[in-house]
């Protein structure tokens, strides 16, 4: 992987999004016809999900703004805004919803009419979302560069990869749970199960989203760029003939792009200001053609700490 690969974000939402509107229209169906709760929350869950990747699209797209005198480092900060937003929706909508749902069937426990409709959906919907999440991880695998899926999901840097791989992973265990809820009510006529299997759902959306909320939340406030770059940058700019020490490496993640500053030694401190500004050029320069994600940086010369 180089420093400059990305997953591509915009197939991956588009992706997430084609499948997740299918399921949603087979899903409300069948919920119609069996009377499932478990089916009526996995629903509204992947019409919650259609609305979360609309919200990434605004997202991406107002993160590509230029920047103006209001916003000097530009609006790359606004798809962190809007990948939060989707975190807490997939809390409210979807899991408190769903707990909502599962104990209201409890307490007013319905048998299921047409239960085998309900097994035929939740298994396309399965295979639909298998196909999201093969996409999903397709990308995510340009950029893990051998990391496990744990230490990327904590180290990335591009939300919304982070947000639609929360949604789908949440979408694919919550259709497990739904199928093996509707199994059991079919196999012991009992609707309990349906109605803890609605209940399962909503704790698994609300423990996902909690996870890509914490996540994202650091983002918004403040992060640097992901540890791998931020080491590689040190060592590119360390390396240069130009440099004796480095005092202060600071990154900033703005969205896909990348602030830099730093406070260095030079090596040769005899020289003019106006070679150490050629030098300092230099420096620049070619660390934004080996990290094009660096899109400002900042370069102060010293000589002590």
């Amino acid at each position: 992987m180089t420093m400059s690969a990305k997953a591509d974000s915009l197939k991956t939402v588009l992706y997430a999004l084609a499948a997740n509107f299918a399921i949603f229209l087979s899903k409300l169906v069948a919920a119609i016809f069996t009377g499932s709760g478990a089916m009526l929350a996995e629903a509204i869950h992947s019409l919650a999900d259609c609305g979360n990747q609309a919200l990434l699209l605004i997202g991406m797209k107002q993160a590509k703004r230029p920047a103006t005198p209001d916003y000097p480092l530009g609006y790359g900060k606004a798809i962190f805004f809007w990948s939060f937003l989707v975190a807490l929706m997939l809390l409210s909508v979807g899991g408190l919803f769903s707990l909502y749902e599962g104990w209201h069937k409890l307490q007013h426990p319905e048998p299921l009419k047409m239960p085998w409709l309900a097994v035929g959906v939740l298994l396309f919907g399965i295979v639909a979302e298998s196909l999201s999440m093969r996409a999903c991880l397709s990308e995510v695998n340009k950029v893990r560069a051998g990391r496990t899926l744990y230490r990327w999901f904590r180290e990335s840097r591009q939300a919304e990869m982070v947000v639609i791989f929360g949604e789908d992973l949440a979408a694919l265990l919550g259709l497990s749970f739904a199928l093996v809820a509707v199994l059991l009510t079919i196999f012991t006529g009992n609707p309990m199960f349906d109605a803890l299997g609605t209940l399962g759902i909503g704790l698994l959306l609300i423990v996902v989203a909690i996870f890509v909320a914490r996540e994202v939340k650091a983002m918004l406030i403040g992060q640097s760029a992901e540890p791998t770059t931020r080491d590689a940058i040190r060592a590119f700019i360390q390396a240069r003939p130009e440099i004796k020490q480095i005092f202060s490496l600071i990154t900033l993640q703005l969205g896909n792009d990348i602030m830099v500053a730093v406070q260095a030694e030079m090596a040769d401190s005899d020289v003019s200001t106006a070679q150490t500004l050629l030098y300092i050029n230099a420096i620049e320069a070619d660390m934004r053609a080996a990290f094009p994600d660096v899109r400002w940086s900042f370069f102060e010369p010293d000589d002590s700490q």
